[in-house]
């Protein structure tokens, strides 16, 4: 487990030193806001459809872990790559080929992890994100520090670099030895081996039984699209990719409206993403807490309702104190978002993470629209107006999200509660 948290801290760690370098790196290549939105949102999209096949295609046990490690080279070159970048496209290619790098070299781990949870799933998507909020709050303050020390982003990514192969290391050794199969975790099936079917395979109930010669776990395409469609699935994949609005792509404009419409100076603006990323990682240790006594899906609704409240206030109100404090609380309010959405994902899909992580990389090929559009927003009305665009995220969250005990049909999705 420690090995797999080591995984998501240094991905968000990179996506942390990435958002507070941001602006720099707009004034170092002369990027216009297209150009920003479109290096968030190509490596999104064509990522997505090169990560698309791996979760089923890896399978479970090592012939997983194989994926993971060799992810873990490619995530490693890819942000070597960026920080040598000399100009957009360069830049732009680095970030394409780190997003299915960290796909299969986070998302594989993030799914052994789900694999090996006998039940509390969102408890323990908790403290994978929990991970993923210190390494992003350690993010701006390497980018401070290194520009502290007359150092520039190149450096930062460097150092990104440096400990995502220390990460790997630790991912290598952590599997060494081990089982393949073990008491908490799926048996794993060789190519060609046969087994006696269990009841509920193939209809989305229970450990999966039918694998096809060399996909381990994979059902096939026609019993993958009926056990999706019962599942209920596609409505948290839509939730996700809704929620990321307000989440990674809220994050990775963040420098750029603080300097430009709150007339922040970069290394204040670093330090804003700081505040930002700070109080996700407080949030994610009062989350843990609140899990283990109420409701996720109440959480969630309630997160939803202070949010709506919280982010017209941040982008309306003057000053730079008053918008980092109302920053903090909205990051606390929206803190629920991601844990409880993606532990909702593979609830809904028992014994099959694999095609949970290849869903998800197919959602992602419609999320990459959204930084996009925030990008062209941007260019033709001002950041300010783009930013506010994010307000109908939380009305789509309170709408959607159903708290436990109520049920709501979703017959056109195909979906059930």
């Amino acid at each position: 487990m420690l090995a797999a948290l080591a995984v998501e801290f240094v991905d968000e760690f990179f996506d942390g030193t990435k958002s507070a370098a941001l602006p720099l790196i707009k004034h170092d290549l002369s990027l216009s806001y297209l150009q920003v939105g479109l290096l968030s949102a190509v490596p999104l999209v064509a990522g997505s459809l090169l990560e698309l096949p791996v979760g089923v295609i890896s399978g479970t046990g090592s012939r997983r872990r194989r994926f993971i490690l060799a992810g873990g080279l490619v995530f490693i070159g890819s942000v070597l790559a960026a920080a040598l970048a000399p100009v957009f496209a360069a830049l732009l290619v680095a970030l394409t080929i780190f997003f299915p790098a960290s796909g299969t070299f986070v998302s594989l781990s993030q799914s052994a992890l789900m694999d090996t949870a006998t039940g509390g799933q969102a408890q323990r998507m908790a403290r994978w994100t929990l991970a993923g909020s210190a390494g992003a709050f350690a993010g701006p303050l390497l980018v401070a520090a290194v520009l502290a020390a007359g150092g520039s982003w190149r450096l930062a990514f460097t150092v990104c670099a440096g400990c995502s192969a220390v990460a790997w290391l630790a991912m290598a050794a952590a599997g060494r030895g081990e089982p393949a199969t073990g008491p908490d975790t799926p048996a794993v099936l060789d190519p060609g081996e046969v087994t006696t079917p269990v009841e509920g395979a193939g209809t989305g109930e229970g450990a999966p039984a039918d694998a096809e010669p060399g996909w381990p776990g994979w059902p096939g395409w026609r019993p993958a699209v009926g056990i999706v469609r019962r599942s209920g699935a596609l409505r948290w994949l839509m939730l996700l990719e809704v929620a990321d609005l307000l989440l990674d792509v809220f994050t990775s404009f963040l420098a750029l409206y603080l300097v430009e419409a709150a007339h922040a100076a970069p290394f204040v603006a670093a330090l804003g993403v700081g505040v930002r990323l700070g109080a996700g990682l407080a949030g994610d240790l009062i989350l843990i807490q609140l899990l283990e006594r109420l409701d996720s899906r109440r959480v969630l609704r309630a997160s939803a309702w202070l949010s709506l409240v919280l982010l017209p206030a941040f982008l309306l109100v003057p000053g730079l104190g008053a918008k980092l404090i109302l920053l903090a609380a909205l990051t606390l309010a929206t803190t629920p978002w991601y844990p409880v959405l993606k532990a909702e994902l593979f609830g809904s899909l028992p014994g099959r993470s694999g095609l949970a992580v290849s869903l998800s990389s197919a959602s992602g090929l419609a999320g990459g629209l959204g930084p996009l559009a925030v990008g062209l927003i941007a260019q033709q009305f001002g950041l300010s107006w783009a930013m506010a665009g994010l307000c109908s995220v939380p009305v789509v969250m309170v709408i959607l999200v159903v708290p436990s005990g109520r049920k709501r049909g979703w017959t056109r999705l195909g979906c059930r509660d």
